[in-house]
């Protein structure tokens, strides 16, 4: 990202698990932040997307079969998502 251009929300959606893992460099949170605070819409989906990994994080973990993994593992290697 270049530090003079303003965040879009696109670029927003992004960066979001970075954004809320702490992981953005600070230029890219500062623009992050500053994004959120003319954006309502993208404030609302990064509260949403805070709802979701709290909610997620209180599941119990799944008990798969050792087959069951498997299959999923061999399901997803190699994909790839669109660009």
């Amino acid at each position: 990202m270049k530090p003079e251009t303003e965040l879009t929300c696109a670029e927003l959606v992004e960066l979001v698990t970075d954004y809320l893992e702490g992981q953005l460099p600070e230029g890219d949170r500062r623009r992050f932040d500053e994004h959120l605070a003319i954006c309502g819409d993208c404030r609302a989906y990064v509260e949403q997307m805070r709802l979701t990994i709290d909610a997620a994080e209180r599941l119990p973990d799944p008990e798969l079969s050792s087959e069951l993994e498997q299959r999923l593992l061999d399901a997803f290697r190699g994909w790839r998502s669109p660009s």
